[in-house]
């Protein structure tokens, strides 16, 4: 993405030497997500003098709805405007332009930042599906406590055996129970 024909062309020049396939050039930010999902590029490069606020905000709308490593070559590299970048989801922020020499190892770190980013991203949503799970069996126990009178093991184990009879995880047995859904008939 550039808005200077000239530079552009000498970016697509420098990723091609570097071994690069260029499948679009964006003259803009505009509609990035739409034209990067349809492009099915799997590195986005910016060269921007100055990346501006509405940049940075189609980087961030990029980054949630079909992240893809981002280079950022920028002329200018002031502490908050790499800041801003990083926290829109930008992998690499490269300052005083493209040097094709640099291309590849800035490609390289940029690609391999993001996908520990993403594997990151998992392990927190796993991690938060795995305490949403077991608040639910605790919601769900407590639940079983207050109403049949049982004691927080006896629970357990009524869930555990609710469970067991429809086949389910004790997560999704616990989620069932709380929602009281009509197709598990519930003890």
């Amino acid at each position: 993405m550039d808005g200077e024909p000239e530079r552009a062309e000498a970016v697509r020049l420098g990723l091609e030497a570097a071994g690069c396939a260029v499948v679009a050039i964006a003259p803009d930010v505009a509609d990035l997500t739409a034209r990067v999902r349809a492009s099915q590029a799997d590195v986005i490069v910016c060269d921007l003098d100055d990346p501006s606020r509405d940049a940075l905000e189609s980087m961030r709308a990029l980054n949630r709805d079909e992240p893809r490593p981002v280079v950022l070559f920028a002329e200018r590299g002031a502490p908050e405007q790499i800041e801003a970048a990083l926290e829109a989801g930008v992998a690499a922020y490269v300052v005083e332009g493209l040097a094709p020499a640099r291309v590849r190892p800035v490609l390289e770190v940029a690609i391999r930042r993001f996908r520990a980013h993403e594997a990151l991203r998992a392990q927190l949503a796993e991690a938060r599906a795995t305490l949403e799970e077991r608040d639910q069996i605790a919601a769900a126990k407590r639940r079983l406590m207050r109403d049949e009178g049982l004691s927080e093991p006896e629970a357990h184990r009524r869930l555990q055996r609710m469970a067991m009879e429809r086949r389910l995880k004790l997560g999704p047995m616990a989620a069932a129970y709380l929602n009281k859904k009509p197709a598990i008939q519930i003890e």
